[in-house]
């Protein structure tokens, strides 16, 4: 996402492009939360953050073989990239609370999403130098890629208490 508005500058698009395509990505960060969250609570936390890490690959996928003058592709990216991140979010958060004692959830939660931010921080800092030393499209591809390889910790390391969703 922090790299997209710089990769759309450098290829001539204006600020309203830009902003739609941030626009697009940010509501799909967020709007979907209710609907993902039936999702997670009727086909399990596992399959839902297995979708994420499918759907983020398929946002690498398009934004890295996007054509430079394509608005409505990199749109698409980013709405898979902010789908993806939704998707993920609302599971491993349920996933979360399916785990942790009552008296310390509030708690546990909130170093997640400090951890959660100190990740974005970092990430949107490694993305300006990956995309300095490579592409655009290499930073898709390796965010892409680097999704999909957490796919097997959530099939095979999340593990519910008894008695709650998968």
């Amino acid at each position: 996402m922090t790299m997209t508005p710089v990769h759309m500058q450098a290829h001539g698009h204006d600020l309203h492009a830009t902003g739609l395509v941030i626009a697009v990505h940010i509501g799909a960060m967020y709007l979907p939360s209710p609907i993902t969250g039936i999702l997670v609570d009727r086909i399990g936390r596992i399959p839902v953050a297995i979708a994420a890490g499918g759907t983020l690959l398929a946002a690498g996928t398009v934004a890295a073989t996007s054509p430079e003058d394509s608005v409505v592709l990199l749109t698409l990216a980013l709405a898979l990239l902010g789908l993806g991140w939704n998707l993920g979010l609302v599971a491993g958060t349920a996933m979360i609370t399916d785990n942790v004692a009552a008296d310390t959830r509030a708690k546990t939660q909130g170093v997640v999403d400090v951890c959660v931010a100190l990740a974005g921080a970092g990430g949107g800092i490694a993305s300006g130098m990956v995309m300095a030393a490579t592409s655009y499209a290499a930073l898709s591809i390796i965010g892409g890629v680097l999704a999909l390889a957490v796919i097997p910790f959530v099939a095979f390391g999340a593990r519910p208490k008894a008695g709650t969703a998968a």
